[in-house]
């Protein structure tokens, strides 16, 4: 079955009976504040020329590390989605 609807995830709401689940539309990167994080890898390594794939991950590692630090970053992905306000405070 799917993760989305499955045994597992019923489970988990019967155990959470204060949990709300809300569905969305299976595409909606605009509903998805994880598109802002990847927006902001791509503006990151932009233009950049790793010599080796380890200089790749080196780089994505830094851009990672750099981007889960700033809680002020994180939360801008949120608000920069359009998940209403109530969901993205």
């Amino acid at each position: 079955g799917s993760i989305h609807r499955g045994p597992a995830l019923a489970a988990l709401l019967a155990r959470h009976p204060r949990l709300h689940l809300e569905r969305l539309p299976a595409y909606a990167p605009e509903l998805n504040p994880d598109q802002q994080v990847w927006n902001h890898f791509k503006a990151e390594l932009a233009n950049g020329c790793p010599l080796s794939v380890d200089h790749l991950m080196d780089d994505l590692t830094h851009v990672a590390r750099g981007t889960r630090r700033s809680s002020r970053l994180l939360r801008g992905f949120i608000h920069q989605s359009d998940l209403p306000p109530l969901l993205s405070s």
